[in-house]
C-alpha cells in the first residue's frame, strides 16, 4: 500500500509539473498511476490533500534534520553547519516536490496552508535560535542582527531551486560545502575563522563526535 501511495505522489508530481494543479483531474492521476479511484481515495481524501502531502513531505524532512542537528551537536557552529547541509540537500532529494511547491502553493486550502506555515516558521525559529545561541556563547559575531542573518541564510538557500540541476557541474554535496563556507565566513569572528577552517581542511565534514 505504501508503494501505491508513492506511485500516486510520483505520478501527480509529473502531471502537476506539466499541466498545473488545476489542469489535472483525479481521473488522470488514477489512469497514469495504473490504479483505481478506490486506491486513490484510500490514501488521499482529495486532490487538495495530495497537494498538501507533496508540500509537507520535504518541509517535514528538513525540519526533522534541523531538530536532529540541534539535539545531537553541542556547538552552535556544528549545528548551523549540519542544518545548512541538510537544507541544501533537500533540493536534490525532493526536487520535483519543491518545483510543484513553488508553482502551485497558492492553491493550498487555508487549513493546509496553516499547517505548512507552522512547520516553516518552526524551521525558521530554530535557525534563529542557533544563531542567537552562537552569539551568546561567543562563537558568532554579535553585531549581526539574528533575524536578518537567519533570513539571509533562508533566502540564499531557498534560491537553489531556481538554478540547481542534477546534471550540473557541481554535486549537491559540493554545493552544500560552498554554502557552509559562505555562512561560516560571515558568522565566525576573525579570531575563530583561521582555527575552524584549518580543521575543516583536515576533515571534509568537520562534525563533533555524535
Amino acid at each position: 500500500m505504501a508503494e501505491l501511495k508513492n506511485t500516486i505522489i510520483r505520478t501527480s508530481l509529473e502531471l502537476f509539473d506539466e499541466y498545473g494543479f488545476h489542469g489535472v483531474t483525479v481521473n488522470q492521476i488514477v489512469a497514469a498511476s495504473n490504479t483505481s479511484k478506490g486506491g486513490f481515495y484510500h490514501h488521499f481524501h482529495s486532490k487538495d490533500e495530495l497537494l498538501f502531502v507533496i508540500h509537507d513531505t520535504f518541509i517535514t524532512y528538513v525540519l526533522k534534520e534541523a531538530k536532529s542537528a540541534d539535539r545531537v551537536h553541542t556547538s552552535p557552529v556544528n549545528k548551523i553547519q549540519a542544518i545548512i547541509q541538510a537544507f541544501v540537500q533537500v533540493f536534490d532529494l525532493y526536487k520535483p516536490h519543491i518545483a510543484v511547491f513553488y508553482q502551485e502553493s497558492n492553491y493550498l486550502k487555508p487549513e493546509y496552508e496553516v499547517l505548512i506555515k507552522r512547520k516553516r516558521d518552526e524551521f525558521k525559529q530554530l535557525i534563529f535560535a542557533v544563531i542567537n545561541e552562537g552569539q551568546e556563547a561567543g562563537y558568532f559575531r554579535k553585531e549581526l542582527p539574528t533575524e536578518i542573518t537567519g533570513m539571509a541564510i533562508l533566502g540564499m538557500v531557498n534560491w537553489i531551486y531556481k538554478w540547481y540541476k542534477r546534471s550540473g557541474t557541481y554535486s549537491i554535496d559540493e554545493i552544500a560545502d560552498v554554502f557552509v563556507d559562505l555562512v561560516l565566513h560571515s558568522l565566525l569572528p576573525v579570531q575563530m575563522e583561521d582555527e575552524y577552517f584549518r580543521q575543516m581542511l583536515q576533515v571534509p565534514f568537520f562534525y563533533e563526535s555524535k
